[in-house]
């Protein structure tokens, strides 16, 4: 067979998948009568380039897409790219702005005519990243976010929300982002803990009259106050409920209520209401129809209504508030207080919870059958903890502010009357409206971009439109994502399913968590720890970076990942290489290995391979890739590579042409299925070698699974070759121990535990060649030896070797003698500055623990040399 000596994956990769994909090799056909396995890609944003877990979430798709595909499913692996509205706007205007450009000065046709530019260029360059990685995607379906079938589906969607009552406009609470300037899901608001300060301010009573102190994490929002609430239960303010209090500053009577959202024991017991700029105000403020005042401009700036402050920023505004309570005396105390800052989760900026007109999805109706859905097991949740984060968001969930005020992005189908302000809900503007007016606007804001995504596993395949494909592969069947977007993605997509396909989307959701660095740190630009997937596949390849995520992955937790990793998979990928090799120079020819006579290691590598395939079938099944690719790792490297093929070499190399033949069915027949179980993981590799496999055709991805062929499986001769193997290993170990070098001949004396008599006779060959025995003796128990010796011990038996073939015992004896005088000079020393207080009182504590760490450790070294001198001197076993 041609096979280049060293493996080189520069210079099959990039051609292999060309091949595939020009072939049409991930082309999805429906077929009748037979189930399809399908997965829709989670879609990356079109704002960069991908990272580490872009790379883990594509290898734990692809695993299971390449299994099921050789599995004879019809597998439809759906790729795409979302169009992340406020995540590409932010970098697009980031990058308007090194050219002196706003989105103003465009105008919204010229910002989405360079939008459009931006998707062109970032989508191409990520699709082509994803082949980098070795995706086995049908290109043929690929999707985007605002194409025109999905962005059909939107509106269709949005429409019927409408019709059912379930869309609604509203002046509402919503999390506003100061810099995107737009409003935010719950969900696009990350918590921080951040240090900050309470502040106790005194509310006067009218006329002088007792008033009440309030605590407040943000002064600056009091200008916005129109109440103050306390508990129905707090028998200190029962004679204030229904009176007023006066609110500094501003000068004006708010009057003070009682609601059992007020917790008791927190500051004073006494809670200022600011209902435009808090939720928990808010919902207060509509149980005690409070007054609703916003203070804060979009831009986070104070607006009019906070009087004399207006035009400060929010942190300028606590500052003058802060003095000027202080001036007036009304500033009791301030006490440091750490609390949870909710921030945006695309810029970071501190979110002003503000009043504000918006668009919004009635969720309760919604989240109904969807909780149901997971309860009933419809939808499984791997690991199964995660059902939790699951039920704490759509068990307590809000309604979901759906409109962003942005330009890239689904425009919201609303239409505006221009003389009357008429809103009419339509995929087109109406011709006339009730007024008679027949000009109108469109809403100016865009989609949440999660709108759209959570139609993503019927919107690609023709949703609304009843198509071929969404009759055959919907539901899909198993979504792979992280833990981070279980509430912002999963949750939406299963009530979106239930609610247009009648029945949830996927019934396996596996969950994996974030790719981390060797300190366990989160990946990030400003630790200058990230580490660029492409980066290791120019230097290691795609499938050692494949690998080498696959090998630490485990489901729903976080992975370390180091650059060693992926050292460890190229010398993997290598030892896989350089084994194909020796395979192909001894064996040529395709060979039928069913009926052939064969041995006891035979036996034991194909029943080896037999619970092999059924391990790693079971664990992918089962979403564990990590335990599949280890027990592949396991099986290839140690079993087959350094051992089978070792003890195959007498016979290979033998006289006997059966023999040969039969080790020969054995290595073809053996290295076909580990590439099979391997393809998942090591797509480029297993295809490369796959096609020079005597007797194969076509791509390895279309060949057929393994399967566990009882025919093939010998678990008691297995065992009996386990155990001999395993007093090769000890007596391995055993010269390592005093110091033999590889290839020293010796001679092995072994008496065989019951039932091992034979096998042992019959392995004479494999101690010869494999622990450099140079006469082996196998006895029946009576063996007695006349020399000192060193043994050991297995189920197998004992073993004995001649002391003195091993070492020159004088030698050795002054040798030793020698590293033993070395090693108490060196305990007396440590000993003794341990024992001196002028050192112990003087050093540094790393310095005196790493004096005794030494010591430790030399005891430990001189008690091995007062053994091994002890065995010299006739302790050990003389027979």
């Amino acid at each position: 067979m041609d096979m280049e000596k060293a493996y080189n994956p520069k210079a099959i990769e990039d051609s292999l998948y060309q091949a595939w994909e020009s072939s049409g090799a991930f082309k999805a056909e429906r077929v009748e009568g037979k189930k399809p396995f399908t997965i829709v890609m989670p879609p990356p944003n079109i704002t960069g380039q991908l990272h580490m877990g872009h790379a883990m979430d594509t290898m734990m798709q692809d695993v299971p897409a390449r299994f099921h595909r050789m599995k004879g499913d019809p597998t439809l692996w759906l790729p795409g790219t979302d169009h992340a509205s406020i995540a590409t706007e932010h970098k697009i205007i980031e990058k308007m702005a090194e050219e002196g450009l706003t989105k103003e000065s465009l105008g919204r046709e010229g910002f989405l005519s360079r939008a459009w530019e931006w998707k062109r260029d970032y989508a191409g360059y990520i699709t082509k990243q994803l082949r980098k990685l070795g995706a086995g995607c049908d290109w043929s379906r690929e999707r985007f976010t605002m194409d025109e079938g999905c962005s059909k589906a939107v509106t269709e969607v949005f429409l019927r929300l409408h019709e059912k009552g379930l869309i609604y406009r509203g002046n509402r609470i919503v999390q506003w982002c100061p810099v995107c300037k737009t409003a935010l899901s719950d969900a696009e608001v990350e918590y921080e803990q951040q240090d900050s300060h309470l502040w106790h301010i005194r509310y006067p009573g009218p006329g002088g009259s007792r008033g009440v102190t309030v605590a407040t994490t943000r002064p600056e929002t009091m200008l916005g106050d129109t109440g103050v609430a306390v508990h129905p239960q707090d028998e200190r303010y029962t004679d204030l409920v229904g009176g007023h209090v006066i609110l500094p500053l501003m000068n004006r009577d708010i009057p003070v209520v009682a609601d059992s959202y007020v917790d008791k024991e927190f500051g004073t017991g006494v809670v200022k209401m600011t209902p435009a700029h808090d939720p928990n105000d808010y919902e207060v403020a509509m149980r005690h129809n409070l007054a609703i005042l916003r203070v804060i401009h979009d831009d986070g700036t104070m607006n009019a209504s906070a009087g004399p402050f207006e035009g400060l920023t929010t942190l300028e505004c606590r500052q003058r508030v802060v003095s000027e309570l202080t001036r007036l005396g009304l500033l009791e105390k301030i006490e440091k207080h750490t609390h949870q800052v909710g921030t945006c989760y695309r810029c970071h900026t501190t979110v002003e919870p503000m009043t504000s007109t918006q668009w919004f999805v009635r969720m309760k109706p919604l989240a109904e059958p969807a909780i149901q859905a997971v309860r009933d097991g419809e939808v499984k949740f791997v690991p199964d903890r995660f059902a939790k984060t699951y039920f704490d968001w759509m068990e307590n969930i809000k309604d979901w502010c759906i409109s962003r005020q942005l330009w890239w992005g689904h425009r919201i189908p609303a239409w505006y009357c221009r003389d009357c302000g008429r809103i009419t809900v339509g995929a087109a503007a109406p011709a006339v409206c009730a007024c008679g007016c027949v000009a109108f606007t469109q809403d100016e804001d865009v989609l949440d971009t999660w709108f759209s995504s959570a139609l993503w596993p019927f919107s690609t395949l023709g949703w609304p439109d009843k198509t071929e494909d969404l009759a055959y592969f919907y539901p899909t069947d198993m979504l792979v994502t992280g833990y981070d977007i279980i509430f912002f993605w999963v949750a939406r997509m299963v009530f979106s399913g239930i609610a247009y396909m009648g029945k949830p989307p996927f019934h396996t959701v596996l969950i994996h968590g974030l790719v981390r660095d060797d300190q366990g740190r989160k990946m990030s630009k400003s630790l200058g720890n990230g580490i660029d997937p492409l980066e290791v596949i120019d230097k290691y390849g795609a499938d050692a970076l494949r690998f080498s995520l696959a090998m630490g992955v485990s489901p729903g937790n976080d992975t370390r990942y180091s650059i060693e990793k992926a050292e460890a998979a190229r010398n993997f990928a290598n030892k896989i290489w350089n084994a194909s090799r020796f395979v192909f120079m001894n064996a040529q020819e395709a060979i039928n290995l069913h009926g052939r006579p064969l041995d006891i290691t035979d036996k034991w590598i194909l029943s080896g391979f037999t619970i092999a395939v059924r391990e790693v079938t079971a664990h992918i099944n089962e979403g564990d890739f990590g335990l599949a690719a280890q027990k592949i790792y396991d099986y290839s490297w140690s079993e087959f590579c350094d051992w089978y093929i070792e003890l195959a070499k007498s016979r290979l190399f033998g006289t006997d042409d059966d023999a040969k033949d039969t080790v020969r069915a054995v290595l073809l027949y053996v290295l076909e299925g580990i590439l099979k179980l391997l393809h998942p993981f090591m797509p480029f590799i297993t295809e490369a070698i796959y096609k020079l496999l005597p007797g194969t055709e076509g791509f390895i991805m279309h060949a057929a699974w393994p399967e566990a062929d009882p025919a093939l499986f010998f678990p008691d001769e297995a065992a009996q070759m386990q155990g001999v193997m395993e007093m090769m290993k000890r007596i391995r170990n055993t010269r390592a121990d005093v110091n033999v070098a590889p290839g020293k001949k010796t001679r092995l004396f072994i008496i065989p535990a019951e039932g091992y008599q034979q096998i042992l006779k019959d392995s004479t060959a494999f101690f010869q060649r494999l622990v450099w025995a140079q006469d082996v003796i196998v006895g029946d128990g009576g063996l007695l030896l006349k020399e000192k010796t060193v043994s050991g011990a297995c189920a197998a038996g004992e073993f004995y070797i001649p002391l003195g073939d091993m070492v020159d015992i004088q030698k050795e004896t002054q040798r030793l003698e020698k590293e033993i005088d070395r090693i108490r000079k060196e305990i007396d020393r440590a000993s003794g500055m341990l024992a001196n207080p002028g050192f112990t009182a003087k050093a540094a504590a790393p310095v005196i623990q790493a004096e005794r760490d030494k010591l430790a450790e030399n005891n430990k070294i001189m008690e091995a040399l007062n053994r091994r001198a002890d065995e010299l001197k006739g302790e050990a076993h003389d027979g």
